[in-house]
């Protein structure tokens, strides 16, 4: 048996999970995380907190290189590219380099 669920073919699933106002100290502006309207502006805001990595070109490039796929039950961020650059979010992510859209943590992928 596989250790993962295929969706669609090149694609990965973002599980996400609201941080909540004591998550996240040192933020006053407000008790709500920011509200995005749409499953493609998280796309774009994880998007462009992890094309940032300037120090580290691979992620870079593989994040610049994903698309918006799909938003599933407010929670489940998909997104579809070249298997080369899905595995290297999947190895940031393990290595706690892969920053999650604002507002949100990455549970797992």
């Amino acid at each position: 048996m596989e250790p993962f669920l295929q969706i669609a073919p090149h694609s990965l699933a973002i599980v996400l999970s609201r941080v909540v106002a004591e998550d996240a100290p040192g933020v006053t502006e407000s008790e709500e995380p920011p509200h995005h309207h749409t499953g493609y502006e998280i796309f774009a805001d994880f998007k462009s907190l992890n094309m940032k990595y300037f120090w580290n070109k691979m992620v870079a490039d593989a994040i610049a290189e994903t698309f918006f796929l799909g938003w599933i039950d407010e929670h489940v961020l998909l997104i579809q590219g070249k298997e080369d650059h899905l595995e290297v979010l999947r190895e940031a992510w393990m290595r706690r380099s892969l920053k999650p859209p604002q507002g949100f943590d990455i549970k797992y992928l």
